[in-house]
């Protein structure tokens, strides 16, 4: 099964990280006492685990290859098959809304917090799959507009008392705005040059809210900020966590009910036409200028929207919330879940917000199996977890019938 060649290459790597890892893993001071503890069993374990670590990947990636010469249907196809039959579909519709409502009434307060913040991810994740999926342009300034957001409610509750509800459509169109404002400098820029603008973008707008203490607090933040009503009556703790949930809901099912809309619409199809090739999209007539500037603003929109939720479910906001970080993990949602594709996106935002929460009883260990599992994924799916089908359009061989066949 494995070559020589194989065997001495697991066996290098497993040298070098022993290397690497050598200062961290074997040696431990104890400060109190002023001793060097020696951990030489940590090495090993490290070595090992590498070389057979190393071999399993080179039996995948050729397992890989040898799956790739076999035309398979996908896991989209299979699904989109079953659910041609009336009665999955029915059945499948029924049972996944039951689980939704009652979720937060059978399970506790803090898992029904978890799914809320999964559901915020799936919406930012979502946005900013208009910019990165479908107009492929690489965004690193993401969390900026979320701030703009959470300080658009945050800021006029406490000067003026305006509620949630208000705040809500206000937040999503001062993130609009800003997208607009980032849009116009960046139109000539692609690629690494665009990244690091949009970078540069979010850092200014988090060095603002550091650094402006008579408008944005400063480092302390806005503290007291106060969560949805219900028609202006007051909600308990728990029964405030279920109204938040249920708001992600809606808000979630709003954004891909939109997002859906869009990727079928004129502008949508000039945004994949603009990823794909530029210069070949500008000869075609499509005006890039409308067509990049309607990305970062309507994927800023829902960065507005979650900026707003998320101030109303903490309470509290401050510019630590909003780091280059936060955007990271966005990109990393978009990533992994399948560039371009909704329900990946949706999926990968679930995963990469639940599983570091549900690894939490192995301490320690959790970000390294996490770690190890992204990069396992980026290996062996490179697409993501449910990658983007491209539309095909086939004519019959009718005289003047013609049909529409998604691949």
């Amino acid at each position: 099964m494995f070559n020589i060649k194989d065997l001495k290459k697991a066996l290098l790597n497993s040298l070098w990280f022993m290397f690497l890892t050598f200062p961290i893993m074997v040696m431990k001071v104890n400060t109190i006492n002023d001793t060097l503890i020696w951990r030489w069993m940590n090495l090993v374990y490290i070595g090992v685990g590498t070389f057979f670590l190393t071999l399993i990947g080179k039996y995948l990636s050729v397992r890989k290859e040898k799956r790739a010469e076999i035309v398979k249907p996908t896991l989209v196809q299979l699904v989109n098959k079953k659910m041609e039959n009336k009665k999955v579909r029915y059945s499948s519709m029924i049972t996944l809304v039951l689980i939704v409502i009652l979720y937060p009434f059978i399970m506790s307060m803090y898992q029904t917090s978890i799914m809320t913040t999964a559901l915020m991810y799936v919406v930012l994740g979502l946005g900013l799959n208009i910019v990165v999926g479908f107009g492929g342009l690489l965004h690193l300034g993401y969390a900026a507009f979320y701030a703009v957001g959470a300080y658009t409610y945050g800021l006029l509750f406490y000067h003026f008392g305006i509620n949630f509800w208000i705040c809500l459509p206000l937040g999503a169109f001062l993130s609009a705005i800003f997208g607009i404002l980032l849009g116009f400098p960046i139109l000539r820029l692609r690629g690494d040059y665009l990244a690091i603008v949009t970078l540069a973008f979010g850092e200014i707008v988090k060095l603002v809210l550091e650094n402006w203490n008579d408008f944005s607090f400063g480092p302390s933040g806005i503290a007291n900020i106060a969560r949805p009503s219900f028609f202006g009556q007051k909600l308990k703790l728990a029964q405030v966590t279920n109204f938040t949930y249920f708001i992600a809901i809606g808000l979630t099912i709003f954004t891909i009910f939109v997002i859906r809309r869009m990727e079928s619409s004129k502008m949508g199809r000039a945004w994949e036409a603009m990823r794909e090739d530029e210069i070949a999209c500008q000869a075609m007539g499509i005006d890039i200028t409308k067509a990049k500037l309607t990305a970062f603003s309507m994927g800023a929109v829902w960065a507005g929207f979650m900026g707003v939720l998320f101030a109303a479910k903490t309470t509290f906001i401050n510019p630590a919330s909003f780091t280059t970080w936060e955007s990271i993990v966005i990109l990393c949602v978009v990533v992994i879940g399948g560039m371009g594709s909704i329900p990946g996106v949706i999926v990968g935002a679930l995963i990469f917000i639940l599983t570091p929460e549900y690894l939490r009883a192995f301490s320690q260990y959790r970000m390294l199996i996490f770690g190890i599992a992204l990069v396992m994924m980026m290996i062996f799916r490179p697409g993501g977890i449910i990658p983007k089908i491209r539309r095909v359009y086939k004519f019959a061989a009718d005289k003047d019938d013609s049909q529409e066949v998604e691949a």
